[in-house]
């Protein structure tokens, strides 16, 4: 390890080396957890620090053009640090959280000014225009800690469980992990080696009181404790979903999210409606309790989540479930139009122009977008922008408190 200094033979700094500490002034955040910086005009992405704050970083990737270092020193302090409740939420340890060391109301503004900066470089939004959509992130009940209500714990060579370092498949053996639901702390999965024959260990804890444990060796699940379909209530309704589908893993996520929905898009008697990347049917329950007999259409590719939505929606039989990938059912006009309002909710890779395109074709009174990732989401936005659509509103959710995620709901409207 060596501590950067100009070359004494030329006068000119080296590259950075891996695992070498430097002095860094840091600078704004950035996507992934990290703040920017620069050390000899060469850009560093820095962990486990704050704007303004000057630390000591110890390289941790090279990269052409850029480096990733981890702060391991702290000599002058934002006032927005505080000490991470978890003993393991440090450099070179657990990696599932990337904000323990940021005050609660810092987290918001430091997620809002990521999102700010994706809809400006990647989507094309002016400062103007993001004044006037008074973009916040806005916090979940609950507090920062006791929400995640499924994790996956990895296991190691001993037999461990815990959780793996950051961009690293190395498991950190944990005894606690302090943002897991209660009922998923109180379970006996960590501490002493006990899982010799498991590569991991999923557990869940859902709305419904139900609470499953499953070991998983090469990819499948050989042991398990608890219901495989677990109740989850959300939305007015009861809903029975596979443990090991996709259900949002904060408690309060799926009711914020379906309320920030139905508040944008106000749909209306007789609008009809896609509900795409639909899932267990979530969005679409809630739309067909507000356009009466009007069509509600789901799309979802997962086999899982068009069972659960075939059987949890089975009381409304204006909702019609279509088993496809959402770009192969719009393109080969599985779905059709005239529809009137649009639940858009890709996975954290966006929707992709092909698919904007197609929406947009169909010409609906409005598009509700979730996103799990504000950098897809700017594209997706510059790509219906540059079809005559507009950003009309936009409202961000901190579901995952204590990590650099952030859920967004936007509304986008004909510009016409």
């Amino acid at each position: 390890m060596r501590i950067g200094n100009a070359d004494a033979a030329n006068g000119e700094r080296p590259g950075l080396e891996e695992a070498e500490r430097v002095e860094l002034t840091v600078d704004a955040v950035a996507p992934g957890g990290h703040c920017v910086a620069r050390h000899d005009g060469q850009v560093v992405f820095v962990r486990h620090a704050l704007p303004g704050e000057r630390v000591v970083a110890e390289v941790t990737e090279l990269h052409r053009g850029f480096a990733r270092a981890d702060a391991v020193e702290v000599l002058t302090a934002s006032a927005d640090r505080v000490e991470p409740p978890c003993p393991y939420a440090k450099p070179g340890r657990c990696g599932g959280c990337d904000l323990q060391h940021v005050a609660p109301a810092a987290q918001l503004a430091w997620k809002t000014d990521v999102v700010r900066e994706q809809l400006t470089r990647l989507g094309g939004l002016t400062d103007a225009e993001l004044d006037a959509l008074a973009v916040r992130v806005e916090p979940l009940p609950g507090g920062p800690l006791g929400w995640r209500s499924r994790v996956r714990y990895a296991v190691d060579a001993a037999g461990r469980a815990g959780l793996l370092k950051h961009r690293s498949h190395e498991v950190v053996p944990i005894d606690r992990c302090l943002i897991a639901h209660p009922a998923i702390q109180e379970l006996p999965v960590l501490g002493p080696a006990r899982w010799p024959d498991a590569e991991a260990v999923e557990t869940v804890a859902s709305t419904g009181g139900d609470v499953h444990v499953a070991t998983v060796t090469e990819g499948v699940p050989t042991g398990v404790s608890g219901p495989r379909t677990v109740r989850e209530v959300a939305a007015g309704r009861n809903w029975q979903v596979p443990a090991a589908g996709f259900w949002q893993v904060h408690p309060a996520a799926a009711d914020t999210l379906v309320g920030a929905v139905v508040d944008l898009l106000d749909p209306q008697p007789g609008e009809s409606a896609w509900d795409l990347y639909g899932g267990a049917g979530l969005f679409a329950a809630a739309l067909a309790g507000r356009v009466g007999d009007a069509r509600v259409t789901l799309v979802e590719a997962s086999e899982q989540g068009v069972t659960a939505a075939r059987e949890n929606l089975a009381d409304l039989p204006r909702v019609e479930v279509v088993a496809a990938r959402v770009e192969t059912a719009l393109a080969r006009r599985r779905v059709t139009g005239p529809v009137d309002l649009v639940v858009l909710d890709p996975p954290r890779s966006g929707a992709g122009a092909p698919v904007v395109r197609d929406i947009a074709a169909a010409r609906p009174r409005a598009v509700a977008y979730v996103a799990c990732d504000p950098a897809a989401f700017a594209r997706d936005v510059r790509t219906f922008a540059g079809l005559g659509w507009r950003l009309a509103a936009l409202r961000g959710f901190d579901l995952f408190p204590m990590t650099q995620h952030v859920e967004l709901v936007g509304l986008l409207l004909p510009s016409g």
